[in-house]
Parts: C-alpha cells; sequence; structure tokens
C-alpha cells in the first residue's frame, strides 16, 4: 500500500506523465491509416519492413503489440508477422469530433527489450448525416421588421469531421426569406435567416419553409427541419443580454442540478412585450449537459460532465418577449478537471518462475497512464521495499520490475508483488496490481548429513546382510537436485577391505554386514560415506563411520598352566610340614576375549580327599586348607574348573596331580636382577616361559634324584639312610621353581632315595634368599585381565 511519507517507507520511482503528451504522434513514430468500418482482418501494414528487421527477427524476439488500455485493435499474423485490424472501428465513437482520430500503441520487442512508437489513424467516411436537434423551429417576425433582419437559425449536428461533416445549408424556395451559412468559434457552422423583403401580416401572416444542411461528403448526405415563421403585430423593442458572451467554470465532479451560471436580458417594451422568457438555443441537443429556467435565466447541471470527453462547452440562449421579438447570447463554459480517474497499469511481459542464481534478471514490463490532466495526471509507482526486486523506467511510461541480485529459492521459493501506482491529485488516487513470481531451482546446496560423525556397533559372529545402522543426508534444493544417492568412499587404509566388510543402499544410506566379523581379528574400522546429488553439476558431502565390533563370549579359557597335552601328568610336591594355606601351585589361563568375557574365576571340582585342598576363585592358587597328617594319601588328583564371565560362561578344566613328601626344604628366591627382567617383559610370554621352564626343571629333577639314588646305594656303607649335600656352593642337581605358575616362593629341593626301599625321601632345605610374600611375587600377573581376571 502507498503511503504519503512513500519517501521513507518505500523505493520509488516517480515520472510525471502527461497523457495528452504521453500518446501524442512524435515525428518518429511509424504511422498506418485505415478507413473506419473496415472489416476485421483488413491488411493494414508489413511491420518487420517497416521497422527495418530481418525476416523472422520478429518471431524470434518476442514481438507484442501495446495499446493504451490494453485494447488491441490490431493483430500480428503469426506467420507473415503482417498488421492485421483486429477490430471494426468507428472514428465518431473513438475520437468524437476530434481530427484527426489517432490510436497510439508501441510495438514491443521483449528479447532484447526495445520499443517502436507507432500510431493508427482513423480515417472518416460519410456514414453520418447531418440532424438538426429538432423537427420544426418557431419564428416569430414583426411585420415591421425591415429587410436585411437576420434570425439565427437552430444549427444542425454531423458526427463526422472534415469533408465529411456539415458544409453548408439551403432553404426552399421562397420571395422573402434567404439563409446564410456562418461559422461558430468552435468551427461548427450555423445558419441565419435574412429577411429580403418586407411583410405584411395581412398579406400573408405564416410561411412553412424547409431548412436543409448539407455535408461535403460523396455523395453528400442531408437533414432537412420545417421552419415555420408566423408575421406579428408590431413589437419595436427586442430583448437585449447584459452581455453578449459569458464564461463560466465547472469542476467535471458538480452534482446534477447544481447551478453552473445566470444570464439575464431585459425589454424595453411594456406589458407582454417586455416579458422575456429564456431557453437553450440547442436544448434539444444530445451533447447538451444543461438546462435553463426559462424565467430566471439559471443555467444548471442536467448530466454529470466528464473533463476527458469534453474540456469546454459553447452554450447558445435566447431570450423572448411577448411579442415574439428575442434576443441571444453565447456562453462558454470551461469543464474544470478533477482527479476522478484512477491511473492505469497495463502488463506488457511477465517472467515467472526465474532462476535463483541470475542477477539483475527482468521480471515483468508494463506501462502505466493516467486520463486525468495536469498534476492530477502525475503518477508515482512503487513496490514493497522489503523484497528483492527493483522498478527501473524504462522509455516513456514504461517500467521494467528487476531482481536486486542474486535470489535464494531456499529461503523464498514465491513472491507475492504488489505494484502500486499513484497519481498526484488531490485526493490521490491508487491502482494495485498484484503478480506471482516464482523462484525455479539450481542445484547449488551440496547435501548435508544429519552428523558429523556416525559410531555404529555390531556384534561379532553377525549373521551375512545384517543392517547394521544407516546414514541420513537431506538436500535443501528440490526436484531431481534434492534426490540423494550414498556411497562408500575409498578407505585411507589401503589394507582394509572395506569392500568385503560392508556395503550401503545407495537410495537410503542404509549399511549392512557383508560377511560375519570376529571381535580378536578386528576390534573396530573407519570408513567415509558420501552422498551425491541428482543435479548438474552433481554436489556431494561425506561423513566419518566409525564401526565397533562387540565381543562376544566365544573364546573359551586356555589354560597355559599346568600343560595338559597328554604327556606325563605335570605333579606338585608338598611338604607334610606345610601349614594351612600353603601355595601348592597356581593355575594360570588366559582369555582371548576381552571385557567380562575374559575375567576368569577357578573352582575346585573333584579331589581325591575333599577338604584338604582349596583354590583361589580370583588367582586360581591351590593352597592347602588344613595341616597335612601321616594318614593323608602321598598322592592327590585335583580336577579344577577355569570358567569366563560371559554370556553364556564357557570353561575349561584342567587335573593336577600333588605329591605329599617329607623332607622338603625350601627354594631359593630369584635373584632381583632376574625378578627386573621379568617384570619388563610381556606378561603372557613369561607365563609360557615359566611354565616352560617348570617342565623342564620338574624333568631335570627327577633325572637327578634318580642319579643320587643310585650313587646313594653304592657309597651306603659309609652313609645309613642319608645323602651327603654340600656346604659350599648351590649344587648342580637341586631343581629352581619360581612362583610364576607352580609355587608361591622360590625352593631349593634335594630328592634321595632311601636304601632297600623305593619310596622316596625329601629333606628340606633353608632357603638361600630371604622368603617375601607370594603376593608380590603375583602382582603384575594379576593386573592383567587376559591372564587371571
Amino acid at each position: 500500500m502507498a503511503r504519503t511519507n512513500a519517501p521513507r517507507n518505500k523505493r520509488q520511482v516517480t515520472v510525471f506523465i502527461m497523457l495528452m503528451v504521453l500518446w501524442e504522434v512524435g515525428s518518429e513514430s511509424i504511422q498506418y491509416s485505415v478507413l473506419e468500418e473496415t472489416e476485421v482482418g483488413t491488411f493494414v501494414a508489413n511491420l518487420t519492413k517497416d521497422l527495418g528487421l530481418r525476416t523472422g527477427e520478429l518471431a524470434a524476439r518476442g514481438a507484442r503489440l501495446v495499446f493504451k488500455g490494453n485494447r488491441q485493435r490490431l493483430q500480428l499474423d503469426p506467420q507473415t508477422y503482417d498488421l492485421l485490424l483486429n477490430e471494426k472501428l468507428d472514428r465518431e465513437e473513438l475520437c468524437g469530433s476530434t481530427e484527426p482520430c489517432l490510436l497510439p500503441f508501441q510495438v514491443l520487442l521483449e528479447n532484447p527489450l526495445q520499443f517502436f512508437q507507432a500510431v493508427l489513424r482513423v480515417r472518416d467516411i460519410n456514414d453520418h448525416a447531418p440532424e438538426f436537434p429538432a423537427r420544426e423551429m418557431l419564428l416569430q417576425i414583426s411585420e415591421i421588421t425591415t429587410p436585411g433582419k437576420i434570425f439565427p437559425l437552430k444549427m444542425a449536428q454531423d458526427l463526422d469531421v472534415g469533408s465529411n461533416s456539415l458544409q453548408s445549408y439551403a432553404i426552399s424556395s421562397n420571395s422573402h426569406f434567404h439563409v446564410l451559412t456562418r461559422n461558430r468559434s468552435d468551427g461548427r457552422k450555423f445558419p441565419e435567416l435574412v429577411l429580403d423583403k418586407a411583410l405584411d401580416r395581412e398579406g400573408q401572416a405564416e410561411f412553412r419553409l424547409t431548412l436543409t444542411a448539407l455535408d461535403g461528403g460523396s455523395p453528400p448526405r442531408s437533414g432537412t427541419a420545417e421552419i415555420q415563421i408566423r408575421v406579428l403585430d408590431i413589437n419595436d423593442n427586442a430583448p437585449e443580454f447584459a452581455k453578449e458572451l459569458y464564461e463560466a467554470q465547472v469542476p467535471e465532479n458538480n452534482s446534477l442540478g447544481s447551478l453552473v451560471i445566470t444570464v439575464s436580458a431585459r425589454d424595453l417594451d411594456a406589458g407582454s412585450f417586455g416579458e422575456v422568457s429564456y431557453a437553450l438555443f440547442q436544448a434539444d441537443d444530445v451533447n447538451q449537459p444543461f438546462e435553463i429556467n426559462a424565467i430566471t435565466g439559471e443555467i444548471r447541471l442536467r448530466k454529470m460532465l466528464d473533463f476527458e470527453k469534453f474540456t469546454s462547452y459553447h452554450v447558445d440562449v435566447d431570450a423572448t418577449d411577448g411579442g415574439g421579438r428575442s434576443g441571444k447570447c453565447s456562453v462558454i463554459i470551461k469543464v474544470l478537471d478533477v482527479n476522478d480517474n484512477a491511473p492505469e497499469l497495463t502488463m506488457s511481459s511477465l517472467s515467472s518462475p526465474i532462476p535463483e542464481n541470475q542477477p539483475e534478471t527482468i521480471v515483468a514490463v508494463f506501462s502505466v497512464s493516467d486520463a486525468d490532466s495536469g498534476h492530477n495526471q502525475q503518477v508515482v509507482c512503487s513496490i514493497d521495499d522489503n523484497i528483492p526486486f527493483l522498478l527501473r523506467p524504462s522509455v516513456e511510461n514504461f517500467y521494467t520490475l528487476v531482481t536486486q541480485g542474486a535470489l535464494d529459492r531456499e529461503r523464498q521459493a514465491e513472491y507475492n508483488i504488489t505494484i502500486t501506482v499513484t497519481d498526484m491529485g488531490t485526493p490521490r488516487l491508487k491502482t494495485e496490481h498484484n503478480i506471482t513470481v516464482l523462484v525455479s531451482d539450481v542445484n547449488d546446496n551440496a547435501p548435508a548429513f544429519t552428523q558429523t560423525s556416525y559410531t555404529l556397533f555390531i556384534p561379532e559372529n553377525n549373521s551375512p546382510a545384517l543392517h547394521i545402522g544407516s546414514v541420513s543426508a537431506t538436500d535443501r534444493d528440490a526436484g531431481t537436485n534434492a534426490q540423494v544417492t550414498y556411497s562408500l568412499l575409498s578407505p585411507q587404509d589401503p589394507s582394509l577391505p572395506l569392500d568385503s566388510l560392508v556395503s550401503i543402499n545407495a537410495d537410503n544410506g542404509h549399511l549392512f554386514a557383508l560377511r560375519a566379523l570376529d571381535f580378536e581379528a578386528l576390534q573396530a574400522f573407519e570408513f567415509l560415506v558420501g552422498a551425491t546429488d541428482r543435479g548438474s553439476p552433481a554436489l556431494s558431502s561425506q561423513a566419518l563411520v566409525r564401526v565397533q565390533v562387540l565381543d562376544a563370549n566365544d573364546n573359551a579359557p586356555f589354560v597355559l598352566y599346568p600343560l595338559q597335552n597328554g604327556s606325563a601328568p605335570c605333579t606338585e610336591l608338598v611338604p607334610r610340614a606345610a601349614e594351612p594355606g600353603y601355595v601348592v601351585s597356581k593355575v594360570v589361563a588366559v582369555d582371548s576375549d576381552s571385557g567380562q568375557n575374559a575375567w576368569l574365576s577357578y573352582q575346585l571340582l573333584k579331589a581325591t580327599e575333599p577338604g584338604l585342598f582349596s583354590v583361589w576363585a580370583h588367582n586360581g592358587e591351590v593352597r592347602t586348607a588344613r595341616l597335612l597328617s601321616e594318614r593323608d594319601a602321598a598322592k592327590h588328583r585335583l580336577l579344577l574348573l577355569v570358567k569366563d564371565n560371559g554370556e553364556p560362561p564357557l570353561s575349561a578344566s584342567v587335573t593336577l596331580h600333588v605329591l605329599l613328601v617329607d623332607g622338603f626344604s625350601q627354594p631359593y628366591l630369584p635373584l632381583p636382577e632376574v625378578a627386573a627382567v621379568a617384570a619388563q617383559t610381556d606378561p603372557l610370554t613369561v607365563y609360557l616361559v615359566i611354565a616352560l621352564a617348570s617342565v623342564s626343571s620338574l624333568f631335570l629333577f627327577s633325572v637327578l634324584a634318580f642319579i643320587a639314588v643310585r650313587l646313594c646305594r653304592r657309597s651306603r656303607s659309609g652313609l645309613v639312610g642319608g645323602c651327603s649335600v654340600p656346604e659350599a656352593q648351590f649344587p648342580s642337581h637341586l631343581v629352581d621353581v619360581r612362583g610364576t605358575g607352580t609355587l608361591s616362593q622360590s625352593y631349593q629341593y634335594e630328592v634321595c632315595l632311601t636304601g632297600g626301599s623305593e619310596a622316596s625321601e625329601f629333606k628340606f632345605l633353608k632357603p638361600i634368599l630371604p622368603s617375601f610374600p607370594s603376593q608380590g611375587t603375583w602382582e603384575g600377573i594379576e593386573g592383567k585381565p587376559h591372564l587371571s581376571e
């Protein structure tokens, strides 16, 4: 909506258009002419030749004809681009008495934008005969009137112009009168009756004459009226007006019955000869919008005026006394223009939709006009200031609506634009024209993932073609530009066999595992997923996908010590003097799984003598549960169960042989240097080495014991039931067994066989090094969940 303070609220493009000048034909205009009443489809001219253009150029450039008021008087032949008459024209209806009758129009070429001014002249034909306003006229003439006296007569009307209009008047043959043809100030011709011979009422009291009006057409047309002349007795004073010419100005919006002007005449005679009555000389004229009071001489409005049709009127007033004598005056009434016509907008070209990425695009071409004149004709053209469009004046009264920079369809795909045309009259009138402009999409937005990275979880040992998750991307464009396809991108790690691990649905982004995964072989991997639209050129983006393989409890515990390889069973030696809680051995096991699936617990399932031994559930240490006695069997077999914490739990069993012996000495602890080196190595490697060393030590211990028994038998004479033990260096036939898998402390053992008996005797020796708590020895192992927890 336009406001009074439009310069502050809107971008306005103001142009002052004078309608009378706007449609005036300039020297550079192309002029065509056609006779009125010519049949529709009549050839007027060849437009291509007249404009100096090449054949076919009018069609290529989108030629159009633009007439004022959007009334198409002519049409373009789509094949030859000849100008053809589009309707039968009536010059009198179009232009009235105006000559020449010109209909200006423009030839609009849209691409590129170019205008040509042209005008169509409608030539008059003699299709109207002169016509008198009344079929009869009455004149009262005194018998004393001297010859040469002139009597004005009512003139005839001819709607034609030029030579086809009314040219002369003639009167029927008689001996007393002849008629003269006179020109009025507005160019119209009126008749005057001239008395040639004195009248004698007694000789002839009445005359009847025929008045003929002739035009100049070929053949000529005519109209007639009867004149009745009554001869009166003497009335020697005719009415006389105060002025011969009256002038008045009347706004065109005056109400019906409003006073225009008052004329006044007086008659010096007395009685009925001095009484004056007024009448309009052309009272029956169909175009006469006035009426006069016969007594007062007040001229009032009887029809609404229209400045755009008639700007002035020439009215003749007749004053007649009671004796039949009359006087005449003229009244010129000028019609004043008021702002009673709203501006008109004619849309010549409208482009919709328009691409979003093109700046300075011509959206519409239109023209504006106002039928008023002067200041009332000046117009202001504007649009809302919150839209990215501009109005630019083109040639004469044409405007172009262009985009203000490139548009963004994703921000706004449709604009409803109101073009407001306001004149400068009082009160101001305006016209609003609404257009809708659609913005077409171009591929200017790449697909955008909902997340920059995705983390997916898949349990190991999954079934092939398992749906493991989805990625999703959206595109702000429309149509095919918004259709997204997904693909796997080449992994950064060339060793990752991505094509054999996962696949993606190109339409919806669903990810599938192609084969079963093994957590122990591949715990996690990552790759890039691409999203590409179907625009031209295509745009794409990518996102990172991380796949975490979830561990399943698919690996049973594996026992490292004691070895269960089907060879000779492992036997642990326990002195009968051992206290309760004595560490007999330690079961070492690992689990390839992770987390709680690798948490191991130990359980004693079966024993030769229940209650004698116990197993610590968390570290697998086998300990004595009570004091040993002589009644306890020498050999024991223990069945232990190693179980993980998975769901369902998996387990492994191990068999441990225990031999109770007498006279068993404590072993020595490992040197600090050896312990330090062992602590720095890998726990699993250490356990394997310790287990192998333990088995080898036991084997070596058995060989040495056998040799010692043989030596003792040979030297039995000097030794009774005993074996000599060197006190100097540590003898080589003693076995060093670390507490890493068998015992919690290091001991030295000497094995001797008594003479005459197959039983073995064990003598306990003091430890070479001070004893350390067993907890410190196992601290490094218990801290590794793969080994003991």
